[in-house]
This record gives structure tokens, C-alpha cells and sequence, in this order.
């Protein structure tokens, strides 16, 4: 049996995914990255192996994400995407009709506009975490809520009070202000729904054009208060794949099943090189140029991987054909 490992290395959280040939997803692992990518890598890895039968074999690997670099130099990536990529292609798997991807994870949001399978538009935010899973952590843990449950007390709302969503602080505020008042939690909970898909459509969807079908991913797709606080916003249905936590790890996994099927043998490096030896990374400032650049140098034990931030690229050619990882 083979399988195709895609990998998605983010700055909270790690998502691994095997595929069978039929890119069927077979297990999947969730890590927070918890600011050491490299652990995070090899745990994820080790805990997907621990899923497969000893007879199976990795034919194929893909990394997307913040660490997608790192990752294709620990694990030997047979392709590496951003996360607009990924997250496209596995949209497209899921519904081959989709127009338009709207993603929301820990920290950051995305939209993604696909006409005909292929991404026209793309917008994300990163400045403001109002919009984003972690403003409904803080808010979940302030009312002593779990987050699981936060979308299904949302829906018990009758008439969702409105919540000033342009500004984290300010959100937090007024829902102090409508507790005080007394109105109903559940009103509350799907007012503050509302108020980040506002922010959310008025900032990361402004001046897109977001036509059905819609797929909704990353891991605040699982509130349900979200759903179908967009629902009512479009005016449309808004489809949550099965696995909408890791979809960017799934697309991963399929662009790296479609390398593999180009050309053979895989880059994958192998248990060993993944899960002995010491991985490092420093940095050292290049006196060749005023540019002055940082330059990453990666390694294992005492062996160079790879060169990153030279701007000639003279560190990265520096490395003999032998050793010399490919940094895409």
C-alpha cells in the first residue's frame, strides 16, 4: 500500500494527512506547533507512522504552509506550495465546482477566488486577530466556555444582539456591555458570530466577488454559529468539507501525488533521516556585500542542509550537488 504524506507547518498549529491512490484521506494528526517547528515535524510524522501497517510505504510529500521549507528539508518534498495552493486544490477535490474557498485558522484568514479550477484572486489578513479563531478562543475562555460548544449555544439564539467586530478590543467591550444589560448568552454568542463574519467579509472579502459555490475551511469551520452566520451574510449555502481542519495538508498531499505520478523515484528521505539525528538552525551575517544579509544555515548533526536569505543565492550555491537541498 502507498501512501502520500502532506504536510502543513503553521505558526500555531501542524497538520499531517496520508492519502491512499484513490486520495482518499486515511489519518490525519493535529499538532500546535508551540514555536518549534522541527518537533513539531517529527512527532507529527512518528504519529502518523504509528497509523500505517508496517508494509506500507510514503510514495509521495508535499509541504505547505509558514514551514513548508523546513519541512521539505527534514522530510524531502516532492513539491512545495503556498498555502493559497494547497488550500485551492483541496477545495477543488472536495467540490470540482467551487468559486470561492473562505478559510479561518488560529491566526489568520484567507479568501481564495477560483474560476474554471484556477485561482483568479486571492486576499488574506494578518494584522488583526478580530477576525480569526483565536478572538473566539479569548472570548470562549472569558465566559468559561469551552470553544467546542460556543457554536452550538449560537445557535440557540432567537435574536442575535450586534456586536462592534472592527476591533478585537472593542468586541470584547460590548459584549461586556449587552452581558451587563442582560441579554440572553446564546443572543450574545451569535451577535459576536455575526460580528466576525463582518469583519472578515469588510476586510479580508472586500471587492471580491463571492459567487456559490462556497467551501468553508480551516478550524473554525467547525462552529456552527460561523456557518451559518455566512449563510446569512451571502445569502447562500456554505459547504464544511469532512476534513476542513487540515485541508491544506490534504491539497498538499494531492499536488504530491500528482508529482509522483510525473516522475519517479520520491525525495522522501526515510524514517531514519527524519527521526535520528539533531536538526539546527543558525544564522550568520554575510560580510560580502552591503547588503549584509542573515543567512539560515540548516542542519543535521554536523551536515549543512541548506541556505536560506542570501540574496546571490552565493551560500546556496556554496553547497556541493550531494548535500545540496533544493529550497523552492
Amino acid at each position: 500500500m502507498h501512501y502520500y504524506l502532506g504536510v502543513d507547518i503553521g505558526s500555531v498549529s501542524s497538520n499531517f494527512v496520508l492519502l491512499d491512490d484513490e486520495r482518499q484521506v486515511k489519518a490525519t494528526v493535529y499538532l500546535r506547533t508551540n514555536g518549534n517547528p522541527v518537533k513539531a515535524i517529527r512527532e507529527g510524522y512518528l504519529a502518523l507512522r504509528g497509523q500505517m501497517s508496517p508494509a506500507a510505504a510514503i510514495a509521495g510529500v508535499g509541504t505547505t504552509g509558514s514551514g513548508r521549507h523546513l519541512a521539505d528539508i527534514m522530510l524531502g518534498a516532492d513539491v512545495v506550495k503556498n498555502e493559497i495552493t494547497a488550500h485551492a486544490v483541496a477545495a477543488c477535490h472536495y467540490d470540482p465546482a467551487c468559486q470561492t474557498v473562505i478559510e479561518i485558522g488560529g491566526q489568520d484568514s484567507k479568501i481564495i477566488i477560483i474560476r474554471e479550477g484556477i485561482v483568479h484572486d486571492f486576499a488574506m489578513n494578518t494584522v488583526c486577530a478580530a477576525g480569526t479563531g483565536s478572538f473566539l478562543d479569548q472570548q470562549a475562555a472569558r465566559l468559561n466556555l469551552p470553544i467546542e460548544q460556543l457554536g452550538e449555544q449560537a445557535l440557540l439564539s432567537t435574536r442575535p444582539v450586534r456586536i462592534a467586530g472592527r476591533c478585537g478590543v472593542f468586541a470584547e467591550s460590548d459584549m461586556i456591555h449587552k452581558q451587563q444589560m442582560g441579554y440572553p448568552m446564546s443572543d450574545i454568542l451569535m451577535g459576536l458570530c455575526e460580528a466576525l463574519v463582518r469583519n472578515y467579509l469588510n476586510n479580508v472579502g472586500k471587492g471580491k466577488k463571492i459567487l456559490s459555490p462556497v467551501v468553508f475551511q480551516g478550524g473554525v469551520a467547525a462552529n456552527r454559529g460561523i456557518r451559518k452566520a455566512f449563510e446569512k451574510a451571502l445569502h447562500m449555502p456554505v459547504a464544511v468539507p469532512p476534513n476542513h481542519d487540515v485541508m491544506g495538508a490534504v491539497g498538499a498531499a494531492i499536488l504530491a501525488h500528482e508529482a509522483v505520478s510525473q516522475k519517479q523515484p520520491s525525495r522522501f528521505k526515510g524514517d531514519c533521516f527524519v527521526l535520528e539525528g539533531e536538526f539546527k538552525t543558525r544564522s550568520l551575517d554575510c560580510q560580502g556585500c552591503p547588503n549584509l544579509c542573515e543567512v539560515a544555515c540548516i542542519m543535521r548533526d554536523r551536515q549543512v542542509l541548506a541556505y536560506w536569505g542570501d540574496r546571490c543565492r552565493k551560500w546556496e550555491a556554496s553547497l556541493k550537488p550531494k548535500t545540496r537541498e533544493r529550497a523552492v
